[in-house]
């Protein structure tokens, strides 16, 4: 029995205002891409189930682009006759009960089972149970929604459990309404034959347990999420478990560290020939305010021309005790100043400061940092 778990989908979401030759959003389409190649892998390998563990929308709300593309590559997987099982995550779960879930849009398909009510339910095979929990906005009713699913184990065909949640505080994802499941509780996942979990955006096995595991997100919504292995997981449910992490092609992340007292050349040594398209960080160390001045944001992106994005992060140094205070370029004007103020006499403070206002000014009117 095979059966292709892939999550955190995000269909939707948009970054960087970055167009293309189209009019759309770049980032909008590579999460098109990605979703679309995961249904590429699913023609090929022809699973007997298809299970997607929560946020596939990037919203509750989706724009009219990304309802349309899902319902586009939905009706062709229908009509693979592959029983396909979606649960709702906290991207995808409106705050309200007077709001319609989203995954509402499948109610239709003859082969596509979706939970998004905030409550336990099941979905059972010849030979297999889907047992699920969507997304809850009230944290404290998980233990209720697990009694139900624990006395619903069938001991007679294979169990898999479907969660979007935090297994641990190691996979929270520091957002609004995302909740940990209770430890006291993971003994239910020693009686399930696998354990499919959204929310964390990393391919990831669980702690101690062999069978349950996280397929991670098909793009990054972040860039502090530098992982460039995102994929889904093809799962074999025969006389053991087999569980085998899958790629797919997504733009690639790139960050490159360089030591402010040796930028020139450090900068010119990056080799740029497979950065194409690339999203790229450039993290510059070891830097006086004074150092820093002399750096611009705009030579370091005309060096990157062919990268679609190009963000720089400067790490200063507080020379009394060489503390590396990590701030980004837009706060380099107000870094400055209290770097004046605090080794400068009063009178020659407020000379520097007339001065280096009139700088800023000047030097935000020829480059754009901040973008």
């Amino acid at each position: 029995m095979k059966i292709i778990h892939f999550s955190d989908t995000h269909l939707g979401f948009n970054d960087l205002d970055i167009l293309n030759s189209d009019g759309i959003n770049q980032r909008e389409v590579d999460f098109y891409k990605a979703f679309d190649d995961i249904v590429q892998s699913i023609i090929k390998i022809k699973p007997d189930y298809i299970i997607h563990t929560g946020d596939l929308f990037h919203r509750s709300s989706p724009s009219n682009r990304a309802i349309a593309f899902a319902l586009d590559k939905f009706a062709y997987l229908n009509s693979l006759n592959i029983p396909i099982i979606l649960i709702a995550g906290n991207h995808s779960t409106p705050r309200t009960v007077t709001s319609k879930p989203i995954l509402s849009i499948f109610d239709n398909f003859s082969n596509i089972y979706c939970a998004y009510s905030s409550k336990y339910e099941t979905f059972e095979f010849d030979n297999i149970v889907f047992h699920t929990i969507p997304h809850l906005n009230e944290e404290s009713g998980i233990y209720n929604e697990l009694d139900k699913l624990e006395s619903s184990i069938n001991k007679y065909k294979k169990n898999i459990m479907m969660l979007h949640c935090s297994v641990g505080a190691s996979y929270l994802m520091s957002e609004f309404g995302e909740f940990v499941y209770p430890k006291d509780k993971e003994y239910i996942f020693e009686k399930m034959d696998y354990v499919a979990l959204g929310h964390w955006h990393g391919f990831s096995k669980v702690g101690k347990y062999e069978n349950v595991f996280y397929s991670g997100s098909s793009e990054r919504t972040s860039l502090n999420d530098k992982r460039n292995n995102k994929g889904y997981i093809l799962v074999n449910l025969n006389n053991s478990l087999e569980v085998n992490f899958k790629h797919i092609s997504i733009r690639p992340f790139y960050s490159f560290e360089i030591d402010g007292n040796n930028f020139e050349k450090e900068l010119s040594s990056i080799d740029k020939s497979n950065l194409n398209g690339a999203i790229i960080q450039v993290v510059i160390n070891n830097l006086t305010a004074l150092k820093s001045i002399d750096i611009s944001n705009h030579q370091i992106k005309e060096y990157f021309t062919n990268c679609l994005q190009v963000v720089v992060k400067r790490e200063f140094i507080k020379e009394e005790d060489f503390k590396v205070d990590d701030i980004q370029a837009i706060s380099l004007k107000e870094y400055f100043t209290e770097f004046l103020e605090e080794y400068c006499a009063k009178d020659e403070y407020e000379r520097l400061k007339f001065k280096s206002d009139e700088l800023f000014a000047k030097y935000e009117e020829s480059y754009d940092d901040i973008n």
